[in-house]
């Protein structure tokens, strides 16, 4: 089984932006900041003949390179106790049309819909007995983050191998949107 996620990859700039508001949270485990992406649609696990096939269906997903800003900080869920921070976007009608797009592809292969609503964010840290204090403060220091505009000209199908003290990503396929150049 291979666990699946389509992402995009955020440039150095402002994965180092969004370092520098990872501290100051007791009990949080931050994600290193190579591994910090947007999820564009988790896909989960699968068998490698349909791994095969996203792979090769997420080629016919077309649509034009857009921009795209991050903004603000939040937590999930958002009532009841917090367990992951996280950093979000700008309004961008263009990424909700790409995860659409990721979406009839993985349909088309057999998988079921996703169910949840899309909600771009970036994970930032994961929370364990956080105070509410202490999110309130990260909250109010962080609120008005700003990162981007950024050019959204590819995404990548990752998998995640998951180890008790961290996910490792690996990028397995890279996809171009548009014309865009590699």
């Amino acid at each position: 089984m291979i666990r699946l996620f389509v992402s995009l990859k955020l440039p150095d700039e402002v994965r180092e932006c969004l370092h520098l508001v990872c501290c100051d949270v007791p009990g949080a485990r931050w994600v290193d900041p190579d591994q910090l992406h947007l999820t564009v649609r988790f896909i989960g696990e699968v068998e490698e003949p349909v791994f095969e096939e996203i792979r090769d269906g997420l080629g016919s997903v077309h649509v034009a390179p857009f921009e795209l800003e991050f903004r603000g900080v939040g937590h999930f869920p958002p009532r009841g106790q917090p367990r992951v921070l996280w950093a979000g976007t700008g309004q961008s009608e263009e990424l909700v049309l790409l995860r659409q797009r990721v979406d009839s592809v993985l349909v088309r292969v057999g998988l079921p819909p996703e169910a949840r609503k899309f909600a771009p964010h970036i994970t930032l840290a994961r929370l364990r007995g956080t105070p509410s204090r202490a999110v309130g403060s990260f909250l109010s220091t962080n609120g008005l983050f700003r990162a981007g505009p950024i050019v959204v000209d590819r995404f990548w199908l990752y998998s995640s191998r998951l180890s008790p003290k961290r996910s490792v990503h690996l990028a397995e396929a890279e996809y171009l949107l548009g014309d865009a150049l590699v």
